[in-house]
């Protein structure tokens, strides 16, 4: 496993990389946002710690964009000497590009919703924040994976403790925002409510936590389950819980070779 200094200057890299790749998206008036590991360390500077102790890696910088701005977005990375990726254009029908740069580090870009075992929308949710996604849907890249790992539970706990839970989105996860989208939708649900029992005990499991960091989390995460049980779900909800598990709830996703 790589050393807490490795991990460290990897991530000056990254964040080099970062800053420089926004400056570009700022100047051209694009509507881009950060996803991924490097928008949960960006969003999360007091905690990001426990990602060195949990000895975890950074490998690309991944965005949101609008498919309005598709065409711009794809000249930004070519004039940058990005090589596109022509066979994830087509594979995806332009929902997703994939760029790499001079050294191989790859960039993916979702246009206007994440499609993997379910969906995570961004239109109208860009403007949010800056310059990552908004806090509910970091939180909903993780939860929506049905096969979570170590590293997707890693990012969410950091996220949970660095962030407080309530009805907002100014540094808060909006827990109104994803109560309601849980509410219209019984798989994205079924599999949220599966990582959060997850997410609770691989914190509880986690010798780098400290007990007051374990207990801020599982606080949070009761949060998220109450406003969840709340919020009173649509006919369509209603409808597929009775159905429950005996049909598939959400997409087999598998990873695009590289």
């Amino acid at each position: 496993m790589a050393t807490v200094e490795e991990l460290e200057e990897q991530e000056k890299k990254f964040f080099k990389m970062r800053d420089s790749l926004m400056a570009e998206v700022d100047k051209r008036g694009l509507t881009m946002r950060i996803l991924g590991a490097i928008a949960f360390r960006t969003h999360c500077p007091k905690f990001k710690h426990y990602e060195y102790q949990a000895g975890r890696l950074l490998s690309d910088i991944d965005f949101a964009a609008y498919s309005r701005e598709r065409k711009k977005v794809e000249e930004m990375f070519l004039d940058l000497g990005y090589e596109e990726d022509k066979r994830v254009k087509v594979l995806f029908e332009g929902k997703r590009y994939i760029f790499y740069n001079p050294e191989g580090i790859h960039s993916d870009v979702f246009f206007d919703k994440l499609e993997m075992c379910h969906d995570v929308n961004f239109i109208g949710r860009l403007e949010i924040d800056y310059p990552t996604i908004s806090l509910a849907d970091l939180f909903f890249e993780k939860v929506q994976i049905v096969k979570i790992n170590e590293k997707d539970l890693i990012d969410t706990a950091v996220l949970l403790r660095e962030h407080e839970v309530g009805p907002s989105d100014k540094e808060t996860i909006n827990s109104d925002y994803i109560a309601t989208v849980l509410s219209r939708d019984w798989g994205f649900w079924k599999t949220t409510t599966m990582n959060l029992d997850k997410l609770e005990k691989y914190t509880l499991a986690a010798d780098f936590l400290k007990e007051e960091d374990k207990k801020d989390i599982i606080d949070k995460i009761n949060k998220l389950r109450k406003a969840i049980d709340e919020k009173p779900k649509t006919f369509k909800w209603r409808m597929r819980a009775r159905i429950g598990e005996k049909k598939k709830w959400y997409r087999d996703v598998e990873e695009v070779e590289r």
